[in-house]
């Protein structure tokens, strides 16, 4: 008689139910796997490089394309760099400040240029991750980032007179920079894109319903 009842308890568990549970438990198994990716290839920024070479771009684009929920694609990619720019400003160059650096001058165009960067992202990919896009991304990425915070130092620095000749000097004086910027925005696309989509081939767990590579 128990071993009947046992049967008809564990029948009366809705199919639907168990299967929601387990896509649950699978998206969120996903998503932590996506932040603390986003957060170890932030932290490449500790490797010494060349000037304005960084990932802080890419991460942007690949948080925008793979998470769902498009808060998180804005606040993962942002808490990251904000993280990463603790590390930077307050271990390896403390010398350089005078007590503990929350945010750096011009702090507020550099993570409106992400921000950005962002919303760039989540009308680029949409359902759908190509290669041509990420480069698009990355050109698009990169372009967003040279024009919004080097308008930042145009307003803050002095030295450029508040017209257009001013803001031209300073986007000019920027473009060595942005070769920097350039390729770390390429070479962190490809390895994120890249490896992602090697991932989500060879281990099934790892593809996202909302997105197809």
């Amino acid at each position: 008689m128990k071993p009947y009842i046992c049967k008809r308890r564990m029948n009366s568990f809705p199919r639907s139910e168990i299967l929601v549970s387990i896509m649950s438990k699978k998206i969120q198994l996903q998503t932590g796997f996506l932040i603390m990716l986003i957060l170890l290839i932030s932290m490449t920024r500790l490797i010494p490089h060349m000037s304005n070479f960084s990932p802080l771009a890419a991460i942007g684009l690949f948080g925008a394309a793979h998470f769902e929920k498009k808060w998180m694609a804005v606040l993962v990619p942002l808490a990251a760099t904000f993280l990463s720019d603790l590390v930077i400003n307050n271990i390896l160059f403390a010398a350089y400040f005078d007590g503990f650096v929350w945010f750096y001058e011009g702090a507020g165009f550099v993570y409106g240029s992400y921000a950005l960067i962002v919303l760039f992202g989540t009308s680029l990919f949409s359902n759908k991750v190509s290669l041509p896009k990420v480069l698009v991304g990355a050109l698009g990425a990169t372009a967003i980032f040279f024009l919004v915070s080097n308008f930042g130092s145009f307003l803050a620095n002095p030295m450029y007179s508040k017209d257009f000749t001013g803001l031209i000097a300073c986007y000019t004086a920027a473009i060595p920079f942005a070769k920097g910027t350039l390729y770390g925005s390429l070479l962190f696309s490809s390895v994120l894109f890249g490896g992602y989509y090697l991932l989500q081939e060879n281990v099934p767990f790892f593809k996202l319903k909302h997105l197809s590579y």
